[in-house]
Order: structure tokens, then C-alpha cells, then sequence
């Protein structure tokens, strides 16, 4: 899979897209259609299902470009929110129920999840894209970070990491509280 051109424009992309330009958002699907995908299939866990809803996030790109703001974050950043929602909705939705035997849970422990980061990481080029959040996730304790990478990156609502963790659901969602207000901190 192809790194993560530095010298991409996606904001100039969007714009594109907002006049009405078609090939900017190829140029936009190009640059980022695997890693969308794969951060979609990650999440939905099917295929199938994956490529519909990169579909639709792309047809949602092209028809919300005009509504990105770079004062409330990144172009890229924006891109990705768009098709990580799609891909939470289909899920909480009922569009596919994923069902996980015992000892499938009890291997995604908090070693085994800290583990798979780092490959998708490296599979996504993601500490060359992340900016600064790697090196702040890294400093979180192990049982936070895994709840934010849960939470963010396999996309489980907190009563399923408070059922994977094994600890109460009040204190999960505290501790994604406070990650949060840590991440926002050391990023500045």
C-alpha cells in the first residue's frame, strides 16, 4: 500500500471538489481510498460492507467539500471523521452484528491491542500522518490507551470495551474522558 503523499493537497482537494471538479476527487480516492478503506473494515469487520460505506463517504465528500472548515481541523482529518461515522452508523444501526466467541475476546487483551496498533500503524503509515498523537498515546497508561484505540480505532462503543476490559462502564468512560483531556494536552 502506498505511504501518504507529503506533497498532496487534500485542501486544495476539497475545494476542487466543492467547484465541481470530478477528477479532484479521483485524485482524492487515489490518495486515499485503500487507507479508507482499510480504517472502514477494521471497523464493520466485512468487506463487502466496507466498500459500500467508502462508497458512500465518498459520495458524501463530494457533495459536502464546500462545508469543510479548516479552522475546525484538518482536510485529511475530515475526510477520515466522514467515513469512520458512516462506518459507526452501519454498526449501531444493526447493519452487521459481529459476534465474538470467548477466547477471541480474551486475545485482544491490552498487550494483544497495543500490538495491533502498531502494525496498522506501520500498515497506514500512520505515525508519519498521526503528527504528534503517536508519541501522546504512548504515553498514556496501557489500560487508557486501550480504551481510546478501542474506542477510536476499533470502533466499540464503551459498554463493549467496558465488557472486553472487563471493568465497570462508569470507570471506562472516565478513563476515555480523561485520555482525551491528555491527548488534547500533549498535542497543544
Amino acid at each position: 500500500m502506498p505511504s501518504v503523499s507529503p506533497e498532496f493537497d487534500y485542501e486544495a482537494a476539497l475545494a476542487a471538489c466543492a467547484a465541481g471538479e470530478q477528477a479532484a476527487m479521483q485524485r482524492l480516492y487515489a490518495q486515499e481510498g485503500g487507507r479508507l478503506l482499510g480504517v472502514v473494515q477494521r471497523i464493520v469487520r466485512d468487506r463487502a460492507l466496507a466498500e459500500d460505506i467508502v462508497h458512500d463517504a465518498c459520495v458524501n465528500i463530494w457533495t459536502r467539500a464546500a462545508s469543510f472548515d479548516s479552522a475546525r481541523g484538518s482536510a485529511r482529518g475530515w475526510i477520515y471523521s466522514i467515513a469512520r461515522n458512516l462506518a459507526l452508523n452501519a454498526v449501531r444501526d444493526g447493519a452487521r452484528e459481529v459476534e465474538m466467541d470467548d477466547d477471541t475476546a480474551a486475545a485482544l487483551d491490552a498487550r494483544a491491542s497495543l500490538e495491533a496498533w502498531h502494525d496498522t500503524a506501520d500498515a497506514f503509515a500512520w505515525r508519519d500522518s498521526a503528527g504528534r498523537i503517536g508519541p501522546c498515546l504512548e504515553q498514556l497508561e496501557p489500560v487508557r490507551r486501550n480504551c481510546i484505540l478501542h474506542a477510536y480505532v476499533d470502533g466499540l462503543s464503551h459498554g463493549e470495551i467496558a465488557r472486553r476490559l472487563e471493568a465497570p462502564l462508569g470507570t471506562v468512560k472516565a478513563w476515555i474522558r480523561r485520555s482525551l483531556a491528555a491527548l488534547r494536552e500533549c498535542i497543544g
